[in-house]
């Protein structure tokens, strides 16, 4: 029944993002402009992007070994590039980060609450680092582009990420919440929830490498604010990178909410409705979006290529079913 839900809930929000790109664009012209596209702008898009996996990578090891887990920066890279596969068929980020956390504990057996914990901590700095980035984007944005709503999306994610805060990491808090363990053996889902609670809240005591990781998640979303940047040069849009400063964390907040499949219809819903405030064709607001996409794509090729080596090496050992 939960599962009917989600993807009903799913198709919703799709149907209604398509229908407003519909409303909104003339898909014919957006696919000439994208044809017409600078070839060293998008590869300059899409380069940034690939580049940005090995920081990633060295920041989930350095929560891994906060937590006495000793991993390759590769094989961590490798496991991003696999989570980027399985997300092209799961709604955005969710897909990817339960892809990283099973393969990591098939490798480290017995140690799934910290490896969960470490994956769920870097999605939250990420979080917390965006917020931070979008509160630059709108001193920025101040007397010069209208985010007008757009900041109630910034301070729904900002009060969840203090809650969060609170929750995960209080020592009162943690004493107080005592009073779910009742309704979690209810759900039965008791050892789950803790084994969670507990991932995270070991990383209580060590701040340093918080620190180093969200340093390491501000370079990484720099990264991704440029390539969104690189991807609007690539179709003709001529708009100040202040713009993509103010409008790149925003989406990056949307993007973190499963809302469709790889977020497919609300990312490039986004650009046309952002840009189209600083008067920027929808048809090329909608280009734009779509290029960005498409490295997102281009990062599951090698994960595909992965699961599909493993695949074979499967079935080639005496014994094993694929």
């Amino acid at each position: 029944m939960k599962r009917t839900l989600r993807i009903a809930a799913t198709l919703v929000v799709l149907a209604l993002a398509l229908t407003y790109i519909l409303l909104k664009v003339d898909v014919r012209q957006s696919a000439q402009i994208f044809g017409e596209a600078s070839p060293l702008w998008v590869v300059l898009s899409m380069s940034l992007i690939f580049v940005m996996i090995f920081p990633m990578a060295w920041r989930w090891q350095l929560l891994l070994r906060a937590r006495g887990i000793r991993e390759r920066v590769l094989w961590l890279a490798r496991a991003y590039f696999v989570g980027f596969a399985v997300g092209q068929v799961l709604p955005t980020s969710v897909g990817g980060d339960a892809s990283r956390i099973y393969e990591t504990v098939r490798r480290h057996p017995g140690q799934a609450s910290p490896i969960a914990g470490s994956v769920l901590v870097e999605r939250a700095l990420g979080g917390v680092v965006t917020l931070v980035l979008a509160g630059i984007g709108f001193l920025l944005a101040i007397g010069r582009f209208p985010i007008g709503a757009y900041l109630w999306i910034e301070f729904i994610f900002a009060f969840g990420a203090i809650v969060l805060a609170v929750v995960f990491f209080s020592r009162r808090a943690r004493q107080r919440l005592v009073i779910l363990v009742p309704l979690t053996r209810r759900l039965r889902v008791e050892r789950l929830a803790r084994a969670l609670y507990e991932g995270i809240h070991g990383y209580r005591n060590h701040p340093g490498t918080l620190a180093f990781v969200a340093l390491t998640t501000l370079v990484v979303q720099t990264g991704g604010i440029l390539s969104m940047y690189a991807a609007g040069r690539a179709v003709g849009i001529d708009v100040s990178l202040a713009a993509y400063i103010a409008f790149g964390p925003l989406l990056f907040l949307v993007t973190l909410v499963p809302f469709t499949i790889n977020g497919l219809g609300v990312r490039e819903a986004f650009f046309v409705s952002f840009l189209g405030k600083l008067d920027v064709a929808p048809e090329a607001a909608f280009a734009a979006g779509f290029l960005f996409f498409l490295t997102t794509v281009l990062l599951a090729l090698p994960g595909l290529a992965v699961l599909l080596w493993d695949g074979v090496r499967r079935d080639r050992v005496p014994g094993r079913a694929t």
